[in-house]
């Protein structure tokens, strides 16, 4: 895959960054990390402070460069990029991780989201989608590619998740759900309801504690899951 700075990219940079986003490249195939640092380079608004062929070395490295966001290989050899995903989050609570997968494997995105990434991306993704996405998630958003999204709701769905660990979280709580799955930032969660953005926050944190999840993204699947859930028991009633 062949990824090069364009004017989509100029154009999330100016739109999204008020201030610099630093970013770290973490993918063993050396054209399409040179890639990603290229594009990174050319596009107003980001920076590329690292690229690693391996997890291994993304550990030892990524700590000194203090990424905002990680742009991580699910299939790296050796230390998978879910284990290394898990391990950095472990030295490195407040960087973001987006996962870049070729393929829709619900069972690794689930992994990876216990292990703390923040969203998910083909490898098939435009550069503005990259930029997007990168730009997204330090707003607070979930960048998720449409595919893997269905897929995720979907293992929720079929593991019975919804069914037999339904939380009742409040009327507040599944408003602030609802914008989150149709991709408002924080900020906007905020206007949109009229509170403030620390209530904003206050809620998210006890929704993951109630849902026993550990990120945004897995918030959003599960709320989406246990909606669904509850249309399809409303039907088979009548």
């Amino acid at each position: 895959m062949k990824i090069t700075g364009n004017g989509d990219g100029h154009q999330a940079g100016k739109k999204y960054n008020q201030v610099m986003i630093s970013v770290a490249v973490v993918e063993d195939n050396p054209g399409l990390r040179r890639s990603l640092e290229l594009l990174l380079a050319e596009s107003p608004g980001f920076r590329c402070v690292g690229a690693c062929g391996s997890g291994e070395e993304a550990l030892q490295k990524l700590p000194s460069c203090a990424p905002d966001v990680v742009l991580m290989d699910i299939h790296l050899p050796n230390l998978s990029g879910i284990e290394c995903t898990a391990q950095l989050k472990q030295t490195m609570p407040k960087v973001l991780i987006i996962m870049i997968t070729i393929y829709n494997e619900t069972d690794k995105i689930f992994k990876a989201l216990r292990a703390g990434a923040s969203g998910y991306l083909l490898k098939r993704s435009s550069p503005d989608e990259i930029l997007h996405a990168i730009a997204d998630v330090m707003k607070g958003g979930a960048p998720m590619s449409p595919e893997i999204a269905r897929q995720v709701v979907e293992f929720f769905k079929t593991t019975g998740s919804g069914a037999t660990e339904k939380v009742e979280l409040g009327r507040r709580k599944e408003e602030i759900l609802s914008l989150l799955s149709q991709g408002y930032a924080n900020k906007e969660i905020a206007q949109t309801l009229s509170i403030s953005l620390d209530t904003v926050r206050t809620h998210l944190r006890q929704i993951y504690e109630l849902l026993h999840v550990r990120s945004r993204t897995e918030a959003v699947a599960r709320f989406i899951a246990d909606r669904e859930h509850d249309v399809a028991a409303k039907h088979s009633v009548r």
